[in-house]
């Protein structure tokens, strides 16, 4: 059953290259946080494809897709939505804002204010909004898919460590190789570039994949690995600010999201060596030994990483 589910998930990674040529890792992990029902921050510099990959995967499920374009004067209530009185009956009713969907692409989260993006929080952790003394479930699935560029710091807000923690996965796409961008340059010139893909799938089945992660098992000995990587980097000098316990329930569901595209009903350490940078590097906060000695908390979280032993199964 696992191998038939996974034919499906390629076949979903497969509708998304048609317009993300050479970054099927990146794809990957987008469809790994999906089935693991977790969000994803997309940072790269501009042009790289970082709202296109979104776009690509809402375009190729069944479910609404709404995008919000997060700019200063962009208002909590834009987000979650407000209530109004109805001139008919008089009474309160909800206005939907853009996160009452299935896929909410919120590009260039940085440039809102710390008050709109506190108002993501709920809706992440929750998949719930809390407004006027009424609570409404998000649909389901539902996955938040942030972008921002790490170049441009004019105009932005920095994200607090309490957001960055919410994101289950942190990417960067990354330039294109001479080849890739070959076949990118030879794609836009005709007219089926600028054609939104033809879904490939159903919301239904996605929760059905969803179930799926969940039968996933995972050992003990794949388990004390997870927290002996979560151990590292609290003990590190490199870092002052180590992974929770929140990371490494991610760091798990990861994996064994990550099992289950792979075709398997079980975690390998493998797995968890895959997922372990794009999962806690971004909730580290480095130390000055750190930033001196590495370019980023990737590199950090990869050196870290090196330090402790995998199991032989």
């Amino acid at each position: 059953m696992v191998i038939d589910m996974n034919m499906e998930i390629e076949k979903l990674i497969l509708n998304i290259e048609k317009v993300i040529v050479g970054k099927r890792d990146s794809i990957v992990c987008v469809v790994c946080a999906l089935l693991s029902e977790g969000h994803i921050l997309i940072e790269d510099v501009p042009g790289v494809g970082k709202t296109r990959l979104v776009s690509a995967l809402a375009n190729s499920v069944d479910g609404k897709f709404n995008r919000i374009q997060l700019t200063p004067d962009i208002m909590p209530s834009d987000i979650v939505g407000f209530s109004m009185i109805d001139p008919h009956s008089g009474e309160l009713t909800y206005k939907q804002g853009a996160a009452m969907c299935n896929f909410l692409l919120a590009d260039e989260i940085n440039r809102a204010s710390p008050k709109s993006q506190s108002s993501l929080l709920e809706v992440m952790e929750e998949h719930q909004i809390s407004l006027d003394g009424r609570t409404m479930e998000l649909p389901h699935p539902f996955m938040v898919l942030a972008t921002q560029n790490p170049v441009e710091t004019y105009g932005t807000y920095h994200l607090p460590e309490a957001q960055m923690d919410r994101f289950m996965m942190k990417i960067s796409m990354g330039y294109p190789s001479f080849e890739e961008e070959m076949k990118i340059i030879d794609r836009s010139e005709g007219d089926s570039y600028y054609e939104p893909l033809g879904s490939v799938m159903e919301t239904e089945d996605i929760k059905r994949h969803i179930a799926g992660v969940k039968q996933v098992t995972c050992g003990d000995s794949v388990k004390k690995y997870i927290i002996e990587l979560l151990t590292a980097t609290r003990n590190s000098d490199l870092i002052k600010l180590g992974a929770s316990p929140r990371a490494g329930i991610a760091l798990l569901r990861a994996s064994k999201a990550l099992a289950y595209v792979n075709g398997r009903n079980y975690v390998v350490p493998d797995d968890v060596r895959s997922m372990t940078s794009v999962v806690l590097a971004h909730r580290l906060m480095l130390s000055p030994a750190g930033r001196s000695a590495y370019s980023g908390a990737a590199e950090v979280m990869e050196a870290v990483a090196k330090t402790v032993s995998a199991p032989l199964k």
